[in-house]
């Protein structure tokens, strides 16, 4: 299959692509291991095809940008720079996690990272995403809030009721829909008469555009021009990320909906592969390089599994903790 045409980035920029995207790669292949052996319990949704969808996001965005998504969270809580050790014990339900093993696979937070989390329930984050964004715009920060979700959230009404009120209040957000083309398990075009799911934005007057979120580089485009418009003060934008999982829904998903014939078509279009050739091509590494490179990740994962391992459980009074948060403002008696 073709792969679309794309401007030319340095070698600094290819490189932080490959290694971000491979980290997400082996990551997430190793945590499924792991979920066959039961080392990690729950619900585990992997994000093994759509690496570039992170990748590129992160790469566009500055510090000090809001970021906040659906369930599928590992990927982007690794491209964000939070490390695999805290990811994995998150995974494991250590104490050592990023949420201090309280939140498992779907709710990876991060605020040094301003990741505002994963979340369980469907669409559930996409008011949140506004609302992060509209303090955002209150306090004049100058930052902006990107907010992903599946295409299957797209026909929950918070998502709707969200467009409108972004359109109308100029709120400096990202939608994103990151659209695998299956929701939980059922093709978009059994279920919905719009297949481009981006010109949903159109109905609420929102700017908004189709994505190649299998080319890291569009992503990255596409992203940068959302971001300088909504910081223009122009309102909300869409973004269609089409994108591809490579494995089921979830870890209990064996996704027998799909032909194998359709899944190869997509893994020749495999993000990673397309950056590795570019370096390959343009001399920027050297395939011992590239062995490296490989061989240092893998190293990481390793650890991040013994880290885990090696890891204490959260202690019986740690349910009570994290419930409520400290009011910062003085009391004043009625």
């Amino acid at each position: 299959m073709t792969r679309a045409k794309s401007k030319t980035y340095d070698k600094e920029q290819y490189l932080f692509w490959y290694k971000n995207m491979l980290l997400i790669r082996r990551f997430e292949e190793k945590a499924g291991q792991l979920y066959g052996q039961q080392k990690i319990r729950g619900f585990c949704h992997l994000y093994i095809g759509q690496e570039a969808c992170a990748s590129g996001s992160v790469s566009a965005l500055k510090e000090g940008d809001k970021w906040i998504t659906a369930y599928r969270d590992h990927g982007l809580a690794l491209a964000l720079g939070i490390s695999p050790n805290a990811v994995m014990a998150e995974l494991y339900g250590k104490a050592t996690g990023c949420s201090k093993g309280k939140g498992g696979s779907m709710h990876i937070f991060d605020k040094s990272k301003n990741l505002y989390g994963g979340h369980g329930i469907v669409g559930g984050q996409v008011p949140l995403g506004a609302g992060i964004a509209f303090a955002e715009k209150y306090k004049k920060t100058g930052n902006l809030c990107i907010c992903f979700l599946g295409d299957g959230a797209v026909w929950q009404g918070a998502f709707h009721e969200t467009l409108n009120m972004a359109s109308k209040w100029k709120i400096p957000v990202i939608f994103v829909i990151e659209n695998n083309g299956y929701a939980m398990g059922t093709s978009i075009e059994r279920t919905s008469n719009i297949n481009e799911l981006y010109r949903m934005g159109h109905s609420y007057e929102i700017e908004s555009a189709s994505v190649n979120g299998m080319l890291v580089q569009d992503v990255h485009e596409k992203v940068s021009q959302a971001a300088k418009y909504v910081l223009e003060g122009k309102g909300a934008y869409l973004l269609e990320f089409r994108t591809y999982r490579y494995k089921g829904h979830s870890m209990s998903d064996p996704a027998k909906y799909r032909t194998k014939e359709e899944v190869a078509k997509y893994k020749d279009m495999d993000p990673i592969q397309n950056i590795k050739e570019i370096l390959l091509s343009k001399k920027y590494l050297t395939d011992e390089q590239i062995k490296e490179i490989n061989q240092d990740i893998k190293t990481q994962i390793k650890e991040s599994v013994e880290f885990s391992e090696k890891s204490e459980y959260p202690s019986p009074e740690e349910i009570y903790k994290d419930v409520y948060e400290e009011p910062n403002y003085p009391f004043i008696e009625p």
